[in-house]
């Protein structure tokens, strides 16, 4: 395979030096690849053409897996083509197989600094000295001039629900492209959001817990009560909420109480050893 100007050839003598060591410069893409690869000759042209457009920001690195096998036994390669993006040292993303240039370039687009990015951290420092007004702007005008950042999306929909401005969030992410929504921290983001609205309508935590007091049968109140908790990354106490209105009435918010335990169970992530325990405890409750 003749490498173009913007693609390297890396070998297992040179590989620490041109891939980890560059890579805590600039984000290096290792493609593993085969002479006799059909595939790999469809995907090595993609490679370099998004090589050349990201030059400056992005280094396309090819190594031959049957001159380099310690390499490909190293990098557990079992199929090729097979690409692995390294940043600081380490592999951050990788995919198998020949992929479409879009879903390369969404891939590329969550980790490669692009110019937006120094407005975003701007927009991070303004929130911190707590002006969300300014963190607005900045994030507007970034997303105006390079719609493309999916990096800006969430931070600029995080700020506006700390503004109380549910349906605009929602509308933000929305914007994403369809598989960057199905990414685990857009369908947490989501889902934050949603508790966040409850929360912002509800009384205060200490109004709904005399409201339980007064009446533990109120669903309303714990179902508030376990959204603010939630906000507040309460988790086991905000389930304990939704358990008992399992307990206490199925059809509250068309099952609305079960739903929102899958919700938590999402934010918290599948080996969490809470997500265990209330995983049998629901399944107790409702079987």
């Amino acid at each position: 395979m003749n490498s173009p100007v913007n693609v390297i050839e890396v070998n297992q003598d040179n590989f620490d030096a041109q891939v980890r060591q560059r890579s805590r410069v600039i984000p290096v893409l290792v493609d593993f690849w085969a002479p006799w690869c059909a595939p790999c000759r469809v995907l090595s042209p993609i490679l370099a053409k998004l090589g050349q457009e990201y030059k400056g920001r992005l280094v396309v690195a090819t190594i031959d897996t049957d001159k380099n096998q310690r390499l490909a036994l190293e990098h557990r390669i079992q199929s090729i083509p097979a690409v692995k993006l390294y940043k600081n040292g380490e592999v951050i993303d990788e995919f198998l197989g020949v992929q479409p240039e879009s879903m390369i370039r969404v891939l590329l687009d969550r980790h490669i600094e692009r110019a937006s990015d120094r407005q975003r951290a701007a927009a991070a420092t303004a929130l911190a000295r707590g002006d969300p007004d300014a963190a607005e702007r900045l994030l507007g005008q970034a997303l105006a001039i390079d719609p493309d950042n999916q990096r800006l999306h969430p931070d600029l929909a995080r700020v506006l629900v700390q503004r109380g401005r549910f349906e605009e969030a929602h509308e933000i992410i929305a914007d994403l492209p369809a598989p960057r929504q199905l990414d685990e921290d857009i369908s947490a983001l989501r889902i934050r959001i949603d508790f966040a609205r409850v929360a912002h309508a509800a009384p205060d935590e200490a109004m709904l817990r005399q409201l339980i007091d007064a009446d533990p049968g109120d669903c309303e109140a714990r179902y508030q009560l376990s959204a603010r908790l939630i906000m507040s990354d309460r988790f086991e106490p905000a389930l304990e909420q939704l358990m008992e209105i399992i307990r206490r009435d199925r059809t509250y918010r068309d099952d609305g109480a079960r739903k929102a335990i899958v919700d938590v169970f999402t934010l918290l992530g599948a080996q969490d050893p809470l997500v265990r325990r209330y995983r049998a405890l629901m399944s107790s409750a409702l079987y």
